[in-house]
């Protein structure tokens, strides 16, 4: 989608009609400027140029003064010598006023000229001018080419107004994109939004967004609504004045608002909540009036605000509030409560921080909806890549399922960003087509990184690190309940890693029970226990298992009522459940010390349940470690051979 290019709020570069000068006003400064330049002009040469009679002219010639002549049509002008002539002469050039108005002789004044001045006389029928000028030999011609009327009109007048203009505009150009500018402050209430017509290019629709059928199907309705309003007003009902979007980063909220756009067919305007905020205050506000008046013009529309929690936040009187946001705030509130649902302007928004948002925002006859867009489950995975799969070539025996089953937890533009990562892979290696392979590494890129290959590790670290990853993969396949293991490697990744293993899920899974949890902690733990089986003692490798296993220990304690100790107590609450998910504890601290204590308990009996799985299976986790050395990545299946097989032994 292009911005309109007729939109004077369009996209903030300027170009549209807030740094273009105003003409009318600069047509008029600028004829005033070139009319006393040319006036000062005039007087200028007026000074330089010096007129005398013709008869004074003749007695120059005569007495050899004159070196050069120029016969125009109506002037002569002449050239003296030297400067001793110009001395001789000057009382031709300056004329007594007493002895002129007396009528008496002329007085010759002997003051000095200016080197520069220019004598000239009116030329007169003097049938004797040439034999005159040749026998005191001077040099005389007379110009073949006269001035042209139209050339020095435009010399004159166009040429400085061209000049003036070019500079004029620099300076603004230059002052405003330093200060704002003389157009920026006259315009700095002026709306930012990026407008969008929708009827010309539709741009995204619903068939572009995947894995969010929920919320296509609560906005399809919206989009009815402006389409065919006469139905749903024969019921009685009211278009909703908007929606707000919720979910976590790169779900695809600002792609549900284009698709609504693209479906709707009607002008879009697009623009972020921090482009209301400047540091004058009164300035949001402003912008919030202008954003309105100009979508009232262009009714249906809809109006799309991104990140809105940077102006919707909660208002306070505390230290620190924000008197500008506060007003946007306030502005935009009586905004949508000013503009009744007939008028067909549709507000969406969109933020992953609803908790802090204002209560008087999130009322009904503002956004009259919530529309969750959590990240894509096992279905929705699928059809997001099958989606982003349609813009590159796939070889036939790719396998959609077996990445979405391998991404859990993705957004839609982490999968995004791994059908790219593929085609890059297959380009890399000459491929034309995008095979499994290629999909199955993109994943591993975008959650460990790319392998690094000048990462060399000594044999003792090597072999330790090999023990350490079949110590995760055999915990994981010996316990009832683990997941399936899908590759184990040794190869250093950019992320960190020195390794890993992948376990890859049959089905996707919303629930997990109390032993489930504790297969997983035990899994996670197996890795330093398989270091302390075969090598008797730890190496620092086991930091992120740790600190995963430790995280789901606490919630099962602090959150899940999994523990005998405190049984269905909460213990901590969760916030900005869309970006980082932080736990905050709400018990006293004494509780805190017994939490510590009750989920170092769990550990330990997760650890020494992985160091019993090892020991009793101590020649497996030594087999499957020296393939693995020698390999450096073993598949699932593999490993499960070479497992199965010592287990008929």
């Amino acid at each position: 989608m292009e911005p309109n290019q007729n939109d004077k709020s369009g996209d903030g570069s300027g170009k549209s009609g807030r740094n273009n000068p105003n003409i009318a006003g600069f047509l008029i400064i600028g004829l005033v400027i070139t009319f006393v330049l040319n006036t000062f002009i005039g007087n200028w040469v007026a000074d330089r140029k010096v007129q005398i009679e013709y008869g004074q002219f003749i007695q120059l010639v005569e007495s050899g003064s004159v070196r050069q002549v120029q016969i125009e049509t109506d002037q002569i002008a002449l050239t003296l010598k030297n400067d001793a002539d110009r001395n001789r002469v000057a009382g031709i050039l300056r004329l007594d006023a007493a002895a002129r108005d007396a009528g008496g002789p002329l007085v010759l004044n002997q003051g000095r000229q200016s080197d520069h001045q220019v004598y000239y006389t009116g030329r007169l029928d003097d049938p004797g001018l040439t034999e005159r000028l040749i026998a005191n030999e001077v040099a005389f011609y007379k110009p073949i080419i006269r001035s042209n009327p139209i050339t020095n009109f435009v010399s004159s007048w166009i040429f400085p107004l061209l000049i003036f203009y070019g500079l004029y505009y620099i300076i603004m150009r230059n002052f405003t994109s330093r200060m704002g500018g003389l157009g920026g402050m006259m315009q700095v209430g002026k709306s930012k939004a990026k407008h969008y017509d929708m009827e010309k290019n539709t741009g995204v629709t619903f068939n572009d967004v995947a894995g969010q059928d929920e919320a296509k199907e609560s906005l399809s309705e919206m989009v009815d609504f402006l389409h065919s309003p006469e139905k749903y007003r024969t019921i009685g009902a009211i278009q909703p004045k908007g929606a707000l979007l919720v979910g976590p980063p790169g779900t695809g909220k600002t792609l549900l608002a284009k698709a609504v756009a693209g479906e709707a067919k009607v002008p879009f305007f697009f623009l972020s909540g921090s482009e209301f905020v400047e540091m004058y205050v009164g300035v949001g506000a402003s912008r919030v009036r202008d954003l309105f008046a100009e979508a009232a013009k262009r009714a249906p529309c809809i109006i799309f605000i991104d990140e809105i929690d940077a102006i919707g936040k909660s208002r306070d009187n505390q230290l620190g509030s924000n008197d500008e946001r506060e007003q946007t705030l306030n502005q935009l509130l009586a905004e949508m409560d000013g503009f009744a649902s007939s008028k067909g302007i549709l507000i969406l928004a969109a933020t992953n921080r609803p908790d802090v948002l204002d209560k008087a925002l999130l009322r009904p006859g503002r956004f009259d909806r919530r529309v969750i867009v959590e990240k894509p489950d096992l279905v929705g995975r699928e059809a997001i890549l099958a989606v982003h799969a349609k813009k590159v070539s796939l070889d036939a025996g790719v396998d959609f399922r077996e990445i979405a089953l391998a991404t859990s937890g993705a957004t839609g533009a982490d999968l995004a960003n791994m059908v790219n990562e593929a085609a890059l892979r297959a380009v890399r290696l000459g491929r034309t087509r995008v095979i499994q392979e290629d999909l199955i590494e993109a994943v591993e890129v975008v959650i460990a990184g790319k392998e690094k290959k000048d990462r060399i590790l000594n044999p003792r670290e090597k072999r330790m690190v090999a023990f350490h990853e079949v110590g995760h993969a055999l915990a994981s396949a010996l316990q009832k309940g683990g997941q399936p293991v899908h590759k184990i490697t040794i190869v250093p990744r950019t992320m960190g890693s020195l390794g890993y293993t992948m376990n890859m899920p049959e089905e996707e899974r919303y629930l997990m029970t109390r032993s489930e949890l504790l297969t997983r902690i035990t899994a996670l733990l197996a890795g330093r226990a398989a270091e302390d089986v075969e090598f008797g003692e730890m190496s620092t490798g086991a930091s992120n298992d740790i600190e995963e296993a430790t995280k789901l220990a606490r919630s099962m304690v602090t959150q899940y009522g999994m523990s005998d100790k405190f049984g269905m107590m909460s213990l901590e609450s969760r916030q900005n459940q869309y970006l980082d998910g932080r736990n905050v504890f709400t018990a006293s601290e004494a509780t805190g010390a017994d939490v510590d204590r009750e989920v170092s308990r769990i550990l330990g009996e997760c650890y020494a349940k992985a160091l019993e799985l090892l020991r009793v299976n101590r020649e497996k986790l030594r087999e499957i470690a020296e393939c693995l050395l020698e390999k450096e990545t073993i598949s699932g299946v593999r490993f499960m051979e070479i497992l199965q097989d010592r287990k008929t032994a």
